[in-house]
């Protein structure tokens, strides 16, 4: 069973530049960088099909977006057990919880 080969971003980008800045051929790039033809065209239309910059941020890497929106979701989990935790509390000293 063979490996998928994994390139790093700055290898990517500089596949795209050959052919969208130098103007070499996808024929000439993929044979002088020793990859896939299919490979370098989806990288090219993943270059251009991104307009802000986090085209090829690989495994794991979130979008600043995305990362503030695991951030929220993490504060809104924390301030529910807060809540919960404060219920229980009013509960256990006799109280009514209505105002929450």
């Amino acid at each position: 069973m063979t490996t998928r080969k994994k390139y790093p971003k700055e290898f990517k980008l500089d596949a795209v530049s050959l052919i969208l800045e130098q103007e070499y051929t996808k024929a000439e790039a993929f044979r002088s960088l020793g990859i896939n033809p299919n490979l370098i065209a989806r990288w090219i239309q993943q270059h251009q099909a991104d307009e802000s910059g986090q085209a090829f941020r690989g495994n794991g890497k979130l979008t600043p977006e995305l990362e503030e929106i695991r951030a929220l979701r993490a504060q809104v989990k924390r301030l529910q057990m807060e809540k919960d935790i404060l219920k229980k509390q009013r509960w256990s000293q006799g109280f009514s919880a209505t105002w929450f």
